[in-house]
C-alpha cells in the first residue's frame, strides 16, 4: 500500500512540475515579446536532426525485434501445406516490410531535409494524375497477387479428399477435444446431435444408439425427467404446481414429444447396414496420433459453441461450428522425434489448441498430438479398440504376422515418400 501511494504522489508531482514548466515558458515568451509560433531556426534544425536519429533508432529496434522474435519459436513447418503457408507468409512479410521501410524513410527524411529555413517558401503541389495512378495501380496489383496465391493455397487445403487420404474427425466441446478415426473401411460413421446422451457423447448414429435415445426421451435419466414422468407430474391432481412450474413442465414435455417423434422417424428410416461404418471407428479422447507422411482429411464439428482447431506447428487452423462440418487436409512430414532434434528440445510435443475464446476454461483446451514412425504407429494401432469393442487390427493368429508385415511395408513407403520430396 505504501509503495502504491508513493508512486501515485510521484505521478501527481510530475504532472504539477510539467504544468509549471509550461507556465514558465509562456511567461518567458510574453516577457521577451515573442509570439508562440515564432520558433528559432536552431530549434527547427535540432528537431529535424532528431527526426533522422529517431528513424535510425526505430529501424534498429525493428530489425532486432524481427531477428529475436520474428518466428515465435515454432520451428520449421511440420506439414506439406505448412511449407506453402510459410512461403506465402514470408512473401507477405517481404512486401509489407519493403513498404514499411519505404514510407517511413520518406516520412523521416523529408522532415529532416525540408526543415523550414528563412527565405524558403513551400511549393504548392495540389495534384498529379500519373502519381495518383501509380500509387493506386501498384498496390492493387500487389494485393491481387497476394489474394490469388492465398486462394490457391486455401482451395488446395480444403478441396475434397481423394482415396489415399485417411479420414479423421475432430470433435470439440467445452473444454476438450476427441479424435475419431475411420476404421479399415476409411468411412466415418454418421452422427446426429439428437442422439447425444450420457452413453453417446459424440452423437454417433447406430441402431442401438437411436433406441437408447428414444428410451432416454421416454423414461428420462439422471437429473432429467422423461415424457412419462412429466405426464405423471402434470396429471397428478394431488400435486400443487405454480403457474410458472406448470408452464415450464408443459414446455419441456412438448419439446420432448417433438424430439421423440423425430427419433422414431429416424429409427424407421435408418439402414441397419450402415452400423458397421460407425462400429469399426476408433474413438481416442486423450490424444491425436498420426503417421508420418500419411495424407489426412480432417473433419471438424462442435458440440456447444464455436471453437477453433489450431495446429501451430503444422500451420493449420479451422473453426469448428455447431450444426455444420468443416474440413481441411494436411500431411505431417516430421515425426515427433525428428521435430525434437530440429528444435533442439527433448521435451517438444505437437499440440492442438483452441484459438477461439470459448468460455472460462478456454486457456486449457488442448490436446497432445504425436506423429510416429511406421513401427511405433503400427504398435499403437494394435492397442486400440473400435467403437464396438473389437481390436482395430483384427487378424486371425494365422494371418496376423503376414498382415502386419504388409501394413509395416505400406507405412514405411508412406514415410519415405516425404523424405524423398
Amino acid at each position: 500500500m505504501g509503495t502504491k501511494l508513493i508512486i501515485l504522489l510521484v505521478i501527481i508531482l510530475g504532472v504539477v512540475a510539467i504544468a509549471q514548466l509550461v507556465r514558465v515558458n509562456e511567461l518567458t515568451a510574453k516577457h521577451t515579446g515573442k509570439n508562440e509560433e515564432d520558433v528559432p531556426l536552431r530549434d527547427k534544425v535540432f528537431n529535424a536532426n532528431m527526426m533522422l536519429l529517431n528513424m535510425i533508432v526505430f529501424y534498429a529496434f525493428f530489425i532486432w525485434l524481427m531477428l529475436r522474435f520474428g518466428y515465435t519459436g515454432l520451428g520449421p513447418a511440420a506439414s506439406t501445406h505448412g511449407i506453402e503457408t510459410d512461403w506465402l507468409l514470408n512473401l507477405n512479410f517481404v512486401i509489407i516490410i519493403a513498404v514499411f521501410f519505404l514510407t517511413n524513410t520518406l516520412l523521416f527524411v523529408f522532415a529532416w531535409k525540408y526543415v523550414k529555413k528563412p527565405g524558403r517558401k513551400a511549393f504548392f503541389y495540389p495534384h498529379n494524375n500519373k502519381l495518383e495512378m501509380i500509387w493506386t495501380v501498384i498496390p492493387a496489383a500487389v494485393l491481387a497477387v497476394i489474394i490469388i496465391l492465398g486462394l490457391r493455397s486455401w482451395n488446395s487445403i480444403t478441396a475434397p479428399a481423394t482415396e489415399e487420404y485417411e479420414n479423421v474427425e475432430i470433435f470439440s466441446y467445452q473444454f476438450g477435444w476427441t479424435a475419431r478415426y475411420a476404421g479399415v473401411d476409411n468411412i466415418l460413421g454418421d452422427f446426429d446431435y439428437r442422439l447425444t446422451t450420457a452413453n453417446n457423447q459424440y452423437g454417433i448414429k447406430t441402431t442401438s444408439n437411436i433406441e437408447d435415445a428414444i428410451h432416454m426421451m421416454r423414461v428420462g435419466g439422471p437429473g432429467e425427467e422423461g415424457i412419462e414422468m412429466l405426464e405423471g407430474i402434470l396429471n397428478d391432481r394431488t400435486r400443487v404446481l405454480s403457474a410458472d412450474q406448470r408452464k415450464s413442465f408443459k414446455t419441456d414435455l412438448a419439446r420432448k414429444q417433438r424430439m421423440i417423434r423425430s427419433l422414431e422417424q429416424m429409427k424407421l428410416t435408418h439402414n441397419d447396414s450402415l452400423n458397421s461404418y460407425a462400429n469399426n471407428d476408433i474413438v481416442v479422447p486423450d490424444s491425436l496420433v498420426l503417421l508420418k507422411g500419411q495424407n489426412y482429411n480432417f473433419s471438424f464439428r462442435a458440440k456447444d459453441v464455436i471453437h477453433s482447431a489450431y495446429f501451430p506447428h503444422f500451420r493449420a487452423q479451422m473453426n469448428t461450428v455447431p450444426g455444420m462440418t468443416t474440413y481441411f487436409k494436411f500431411q505431417p512430414i516430421y515425426s515427433t522425434v525428428e521435430m525434437r532434434e530440429l528444435m533442439n528440445n527433448d521435451e517438444f510435443e505437437y499440440i492442438l489448441m483452441c484459438n477461439k475464446i470459448c468460455g472460462g476454461s478456454h486457456y486449457k483446451m488442448k490436446m497432445a498430438v504425436r506423429v510416429l514412425g511406421p513401427e511405433d504407429y503400427l504398435n499403437w494401432q494394435k492397442t486400440r479398440l473400435t467403437y464396438d469393442g473389437s481390436p482395430w487390427l483384427s487378424f486371425s493368429d494365422a494371418e496376423r504376422a503376414v498382415e502386419e508385415a504388409k501394413l509395416l511395408d505400406k507405412y514405411r513407403e508412406i514415410a519415405q515418400s516425404v523424405e524423398q520430396n
